[in-house]
């Protein structure tokens, strides 16, 4: 192997990597029933994050009016930034990760009606400005063929967990910046593909969304690992974020249980901006039977301040527990004025 990008397997990756693998596990059964409205709208939650990264302000009502043929009204490149994406997602399970050739047909999908050198290596240089100020400069143009092969090379031969390549080639990937446009969904679109070639459910998760709603940590982290010539802090970003989107699927779908037929009308709503109290309330209402874990990793709090919330509305009779920490669930308990 001739390239081998630097990074290092601390032991909070270890962790991040078994919590996934266990949120995996308990997601495996359910997957093959989750239904494909669910599917649907995951999709159009990633196309929406991933656009919206990169400043689309086309919302998931007006992408879905696109997927159904009605007419939606924006700009040309909107518009086109969103048909590209939705091809290149749809065609996503064809391609393998290892190949440039495939990286260059979806680059081509996401592009076509974009960039007049859509599915080609840029031929000029480039670089990532923000407030005029200059934040990366990419390798040269002449370099970049080279570059993207080795890394490929790696990709092949890897033998570390895929959760762990796919955020080394994400991070890479951006690192060399190998198109002159598109580079950030595409180095999302394949991360997810590497994710899926080691589990299948990956296809169905929102993970570009999650990663929208953590935008500003995206990029410190993709700096942060810039400045350092290691890809490791960026690893455990994405990880975390790859964490918080099982964990908020896990209250999609519920686990296998007597609660898991319940209707989930409460988690699908939008929790950002929520107290913590109330974001308790409104997700062990759907799912009583998520584990303090859970509610950290969708909520986006440590143990200890998901626990004191617990202890509050404990103390305010807004909570009860029924049965043991393994095996109980949680009452949400009515308030004066509520059924």
């Amino acid at each position: 192997m001739s390239y081998i990008p630097p990074f290092t397997i601390t032991a909070d990756i270890l962790n991040l990597v078994a919590n996934i693998s266990e949120q995996v596990g308990q997601l495996n059964a359910g997957v093959l029933n989750v239904s494909p409205q669910l599917c649907k709208q995951n999709r159009i939650k990633t196309i929406t994050g991933t656009l919206a990264i990169e400043g689309n302000t086309l919302s998931e009502e007006q992408i879905t009016a696109i997927i159904e043929g009605k007419p939606v009204l924006s700009s040309v490149r909107e518009l086109a930034e969103v048909k590209g994406a939705i091809a290149a997602y749809e065609a996503l399970v064809n391609f393998k990760a290892d190949s440039i050739t495939d990286l260059l047909t979806a680059h081509g999908l996401m592009m076509t009606d974009i960039l007049t050198r859509a599915g080609q290596f840029r031929n000029k240089a480039v670089g990532i400005h923000k407030g005029g100020e200059v934040h990366h400069v990419a390798p040269p143009a002449h370099q970049v063929s080279g570059l993207m092969a080795d890394l490929m090379q790696w990709l092949k031969q890897a033998k570390d967990h895929p959760l762990i390549t796919s955020c080394v080639f994400h991070y890479e990937f951006e690192f060399i910046h190998p198109f002159a446009d598109g580079n950030g969904r595409m180095g999302r679109l394949w991360q997810t593909l590497i994710l899926s070639q080691w589990h299948p459910l990956f296809l169905s998760l929102p993970l570009e969304s999650m990663i929208k709603d953590h935008q500003s940590l995206y990029y410190q982290a993709l700096e942060q690992a810039d400045e350092q010539a290691d890809s490791t802090v960026f690893i455990q970003f994405m990880l975390s974020t790859i964490n918080k989107t099982l964990a908020y699927a896990l209250v999609q779908n519920a686990p296998v249980s007597a609660f898991a037929n319940a209707p989930l009308k409460s988690a699908s709503a939008n929790i950002a901006g929520l107290k913590t109290l109330d974001a308790i309330i409104l997700l062990l209402q759907d799912n009583p039977q998520l584990t303090r874990q859970q509610l950290a990793d969708v909520i986006g709090k440590d143990l200890r301040t998901i626990g004191r919330a617990i202890s509050k509305l404990k103390q305010a009779n807004q909570l009860k527990r029924l049965g043991s920490d393994k095996a109980g669930y949680w009452q949400v308990q009515p308030q004066k004025g509520q059924p």
